[in-house]
């Protein structure tokens, strides 16, 4: 049988990406030496690194002030580095969700963290409006992509402070205003890889601004002086990356990318408002078109398990919604085709048809 990977991280990758890097185990650059087994001092690596970076440079339009750098360590690694090289007293955020609160979480080590608006007060099933930014923040953190709760930032913000944004699950999903940004980061584990290596977007002229002493790990100017490569950088997973963005210009680019996902996304949002047996549970102007988070109508709770045996009998991994949400999650990530998203729409309707 067929299998549908929905899983919401690490989770599906281009085939042609898949591949490329099997290969690579085997035979790197004609080297005779497998990608796990070469040093990344060798030329061979070096060009891939250096043409990984070209590859965002040119999907997402960076402009020449801004760094990319490839870094070990998650997101969460980034909730403790990002106010460790920015914030001097005060840092606001956005609280949308679980890896929103525990980036901030983090900043309070640092200063104060205040909380510019929240969510919370609905399960974090929309995402706030009507705010206010405070001018004497050293930056305003957003997470644009809530894998948990289902909702998406879909724009890029005007801030009037430096803008900070954790984009694991919805990078290179459509095109970014990256001016707007003074650093975008995230695993790369949802939408440009597998897990293992953390991309980091940050604009040069933030860094040295803090009076503390920062860590060299820790110090961003570390890994840009060394080309991400200050220390062992993550080798396999990086590679994979690389092939994957590559697959993602063979498509068109992030604008191409885009008009798929909000297809991918219409697709499946349109049958859960169609199908008595279930309900959407983010708010219909916030729907993420990453992550659609679902549970069953009122009047068929009962039918929760049935519906989850059935769907992984018709081959559908991983729509188990968090447990803090329940139901049921599909994560139609970049690299998930329409033929999984087809065949999960042809389950719900097979489902409705049998409790009928």
């Amino acid at each position: 049988m067929k299998k549908y990977n929905f899983n919401a991280g690490p989770c599906v990758l281009p085939r042609q990406a898949v591949e490329a890097s099997i290969e690579a185990i085997r035979n790197f650059d004609n080297t005779g030496i497998g990608l796990l087994e070469i040093s990344h001092r060798t030329p061979g690596w070096e060009k891939v690194m250096s043409d990984c970076v070209a590859l965002w440079r040119e999907l997402l339009n960076i402009p020449d002030n801004y760094k990319v750098l490839f870094l070990g360590g998650g997101a969460s690694t980034q909730f403790f580095t990002v106010p460790s090289n920015l914030m001097s007293t005060k840092a606001a955020y956005l609280e949308t969700g679980v890896w929103a609160k525990k980036a901030m979480k983090e900043a309070k080590f640092y200063g104060e963290a205040v909380t510019v608006a929240s969510s919370a007060d609905k399960n974090f099933s929309y995402i706030p409006k009507e705010y206010t930014i405070p001018k004497d923040a050293d930056y305003f953190h957003i997470t644009t992509n809530n894998t948990i709760y289902g909702t998406e930032i879909k724009e890029d913000i005007d801030s009037p402070i430096t803008l900070v944004a954790d984009m694991s699950s919805d990078i290179m999903s459509r095109p970014i205003d990256i001016s707007k940004y003074g650093i975008i980061y995230g695993g790369a584990q949802k939408n440009v890889g597998p897990a293992g290596v953390t991309f980091v977007i940050v604009r040069e002229d933030l860094l040295g601004k803090v009076e503390r002493q920062i860590p060299s790990m820790v110090d961003y100017r570390s890994h840009i002086k060394n080309d991400s490569m200050f220390n062992t950088p993550p080798v396999f997973p990086i590679y994979v990356m690389f092939e994957t963005l590559k697959w993602v210009k063979s498509l068109g680019g992030v604008e191409k990318m885009q008009e798929i996902n909000q297809n991918k996304a219409a697709l499946l949002y349109n049958e859960i408002d169609r199908n008595k047996m279930f309900v959407g549970t983010a708010a219909k102007e916030d729907r993420s078109l990453m992550n659609v988070c679902f549970v069953m109508h009122e009047d068929h709770k009962d039918k929760e398990a049935e519906f989850m045996t059935f769907a992984k009998e018709q081959g559908m991994v991983g729509i188990k919604g968090h447990r803090s949400v329940g139901g049921f999650r599909a994560s139609i990530y970049n690299s998930c085709p329409v033929e999984a998203i087809e065949a999960l729409v042809k389950c719900m309707q097979e489902f409705e048809k049998k409790n009928s």
